[in-house]
């Protein structure tokens, strides 16, 4: 066979004992069309292989094409893995948000870090959200043809005009269309509006709210979060950060609309992130109010998960000591670092196991934000150069930070021992002489790596219940 339409696929490899090996598909060939259609990426491949009946053309290394006609079950996959997981190119940004993070961000940092993605692609794959800015109409149809859910969408106002102000994009208030098509298709999704002081709040967003509130039940959550605001804005849009008052009015417009969208949906639809309830000083909504947690991923919940699950955990130890499968004389000194935002809610909880561990002195340390700016006040933009500049000051004033160190683990770069800085776990370790434990979030495990790290097992071998959530949080 010949064809010359597309340059195809590149496999990386195929596994072991699959329809690929069997069929003598191998690493390096190009897979060039299923059923005589060209794919234009992973989905079209993952709905391409959805039959009993398929017909693969393959292109090998020496330039053969074969034909191979394949009879498999409905779901059975070929057991291939390719060069490039999205099998097509990311889509960059096209647009000049005035709130946009990357815009905010120094020089000199890895290029990776100043790529804009609004892929639609990667709203399905990896819940990233997207402004539609990027999409075209048949990018629409595919979706309902395929039926990909949920779709995550960075709205930001349903103002035609400020949206494309906002955007910086003129084509942006028109792509808001796009939202009538999904929900005409019946394909859930998810909102994000990122609020710009004196910009999109106040009215926009009681307008932003009511207009998205029409996509119900298959616009399952929208998430209002701040803009975050770095020191490097010189040249950018000017905005200004949310102070106590402004964070209560938000909380209490948003809360205002969730009792009626739960009577008549069952779904509180509108949420506040974690953000606004602590500038506020407001407790948190009870975990009802979060709908399942939607958008976790988004700050919206995650105190109230991280505070409930810690709770728990802490009322079955209590109940281990009780019955004397526990030891409460536990002795050791430890360091937690985190963020401004996050600091009371952990203060609290080092106060507690405290309390039950009398023996055990933990430092919480509230690292300030000297790169990015004091505004920027989340423990997952804390570099390592802060945190070994903060803690050495601490040991320089003669302060005992013990032997162990514990960091939050999205300080860190997604499965990798790197802060956004490029400086390593094992730099930091160097610089304080101290050994770093990466926690996992949740409560329970926040608990465990206080409890089970290897200074505890040496002298606690009755202990073991907690090894293994202890290796969990990366230490080996």
């Amino acid at each position: 066979m010949k064809n010359k339409r597309n340059q195809g696929h590149l496999i990386k490899e195929v596994y072991p004992d699959s329809i690929g090996e069997e069929m003598k598909i191998e690493a390096g060939d190009i897979l060039l069309t299923i059923n005589n259609e060209e794919i234009e990426d992973v989905f079209d491949y993952r709905y391409l292989i959805k039959d009993e009946f398929i017909e693969v053309v393959i292109r090998k290394q020496n330039g053969e094409e074969w034909l191979l006609e394949i009879e498999k079950d409905y779901d059975d996959d070929l057991g291939i893995e390719f060069d490039n997981s999205l099998m097509s190119n990311y889509r960059s940004c096209c647009n000049k948000c005035i709130f946009c993070f990357i815009d905010q961000m120094p020089p000199g940092m890895r290029e990776t870090l100043y790529f804009k993605d609004d892929d639609s692609r990667l709203s399905f794959l990896q819940g990233n959200y997207i402004t539609l800015t990027n999409m075209q109409q048949k990018d629409i149809d595919r979706i309902i043809r395929l039926h990909l859910a949920p779709i995550n969408v960075s709205v930001q106002t349903t103002n035609p005009e400020l949206r494309c102000k906002m955007l910086h994009n003129r084509f942006a208030g028109d792509k808001l269309k796009y939202l009538d098509l999904l929900y005409a298709g019946r394909i859930e999704m998810n909102g994000q509006i990122v609020l710009c002081k004196d910009v999109n709040d106040g009215r926009e967003l009681e307008r932003s709210i009511a207009d998205l509130s029409k996509y119900l039940p298959f616009m399952r959550s929208v998430s209002v979060v701040p803009a975050g605001i770095t020191k490097y804005r010189k040249g950018l849009y000017p905005l200004d950060v949310f102070n106590k008052q402004d964070c209560e009015a938000v909380i209490d417009l948003i809360e205002s609309r969730q009792s009626e969208f739960y009577e008549k949906y069952g779904l509180h639809f509108i949420h506040a992130s974690d953000e606004w309830y602590i500038t506020a000083e407001r407790e948190f909504p009870e975990e009802e109010r979060y709908d399942g947690y939607i958008q976790l991923e988004n700050g919206v919940g995650m105190m109230r998960l991280l505070i409930d699950e810690f709770n728990e955990a802490l009322v079955q130890v209590k109940k281990k000591i009780k019955r004397r499968k526990f030891n409460h004389n536990l002795s050791r000194t430890l360091t937690m670092v985190t963020g401004k935002l996050t600091y009371p809610t952990i203060k609290g909880f080092a106060a507690q196991i405290m309390d039950v561990f009398p023996l055990i002195k933990i430092n919480v340390c509230c690292i300030r934000n000297d790169f990015f700016g004091e505004t920027i006040t989340v423990s997952g933009l804390i570099t390592g150069q802060d945190l070994i500049k903060q803690l050495q000051e601490r040991k320089d004033q003669g302060e005992y930070l013990g032997d162990v160190l514990q960091i939050p683990s999205n300080i860190l770069r997604s499965r990798e021992q790197l802060f956004l800085d490029d400086i390593t776990v094992s730099d930091v370790e160097q610089k304080l002489g101290m050994n770093v434990v990466v926690v996992e979030s949740g409560g329970k495990e926040f608990l465990d790596a206080v409890l089970a790290d290897d200074y505890l097992m040496e002298r606690n071998n009755e202990n073991f219940s907690y090894i293994q959530a202890y290796q969990r949080t990366g230490k080996s």
